[in-house]
C-alpha cells in the first residue's frame, strides 16, 4: 500500500459528524460489532471470564482508545492471570482490527473478589 493508499485509509477510520465537525474513531460507530466480539470471547472463555465491559474515550495523550474491563473468575485469578489475560487480548485482537477503528486497545483485569471489594460500577 503507497502513502496515498494508506492516507486514505486512516481518513477513512476517522468519521466527521457534520454537525460541530467533531472527530470521532469508526470504533465509535462499530459498536454491534465490538459487543458481538465480546459475546463470542466471553462464551468461549468461560468459566474463567465473567464478563467484559468497555468504553471508547481517548486516552492519556488524547488518542482514541477502547477500554475494556475484563471482570474474571477467582479461580482464573489463582489459576494464573498472566495466561487467562494474553488469551483475552488475542481473542479481542482477532476478532477486532482496532488499527481501522482508529482506536488503541487497553486492558484492565480484575477478579469477582476484587470487584466485590470495591464495588466500582463501570465494572457491574
Amino acid at each position: 500500500m503507497g502513502p496515498t493508499a494508506a492516507l486514505a485509509a486512516t481518513a477513512l477510520s476517522i468519521l466527521r459528524y457534520a454537525q460541530g465537525n467533531t472527530m470521532v474513531p469508526s470504533g465509535k460507530i462499530k459498536q454491534p460489532e465490538i459487543n458481538a466480539a465480546i459475546t463470542e470471547v466471553v462464551r468461549l472463555m468461560t468459566p474463567d471470564v465473567v464478563h467484559i465491559r468497555f468504553n471508547i474515550d481517548r486516552d492519556w495523550s488524547g488518542d482514541w482508545a477502547i477500554f475494556f474491563r475484563v471482570l474474571l473468575s477467582d479461580e482464573a485469578g489463582k489459576r494464573g492471570l498472566p495466561e487467562v489475560a494474553n488469551q483475552v487480548r488475542w481473542q479481542l485482537s482477532e476478532r477486532l482490527d482496532f488499527d481501522s477503528m482508529g482506536l488503541f486497545a487497553y486492558y484492565n483485569f480484575r477478579t469477582v473478589s476484587e470487584q466485590e471489594a470495591l464495588r466500582e460500577e463501570s465494572w457491574a
